[in-house]
């Protein structure tokens, strides 16, 4: 075994040599730093989530969700299912919601005989709040009606009664 002479005093050069390659792990040049710090902060992330408990969540098919209302508004009636909205929801108990409301509108156009009349079923989009309760939902929708030749444009409030699927 050979003795080399170091600062430390007199050790075998195995040890020296060992030593070295410790220091270079521990204390690398500045490029070697960040890889390895790369390397171990990936280890611990790929093996953090394999080693805390896990849940195993049931899932179920679902073939329809959402809420389907039908209602009367402005003389009329309307059919529509509820939109994207912000909801404030007290699980299992109730849900409020304020959202858009796409859907058919049905009212009879009532023109005069020579006049074309519209048709008497048409696709709307309304916005309004949706309270639902377990599977039964209360609606207060508002709709445009468009200005035409005999009247101004503007909302109408109309209130509905549905299903939440």
């Amino acid at each position: 075994m050979r003795y080399d002479n170091n600062q430390y005093g007199i050790f075998p050069s195995s040890v020296i040599l060992r030593s070295k390659v410790l220091y270079e792990f521990f204390y690398p040049a500045k490029e070697k730093i960040m890889k390895k710090i790369i390397a171990i902060t990936l280890l611990i992330v790929s093996f953090s989530g394999s080693l805390s408990a896990q849940e195993v969540k049931k899932t179920a098919a679902v073939i329809a969700e959402g809420t389907f209302v039908a209602g009367y508004i402005d003389n009329g009636a309307f059919l529509n299912f509820t939109g994207p909205s912000l909801r404030i929801v007290q699980k299992p108990a109730w849900a409020l919601s304020l959202g858009m409301l796409p859907g058919l509108r049905v009212k009879k156009d009532n023109a005069v005989s020579p006049a074309k009349k519209n048709s008497s079923i048409w696709p709307s989009l309304g916005a309004g709040l949706t309270y639902t309760f377990g599977h039964m939902a209360l609606q207060l929708p508002l709709y445009y009606n468009t200005k035409t030749t005999t009247t101004d444009g503007k909302w109408v409030i109309g209130l509905g009664i549905g299903y939440k699927f």
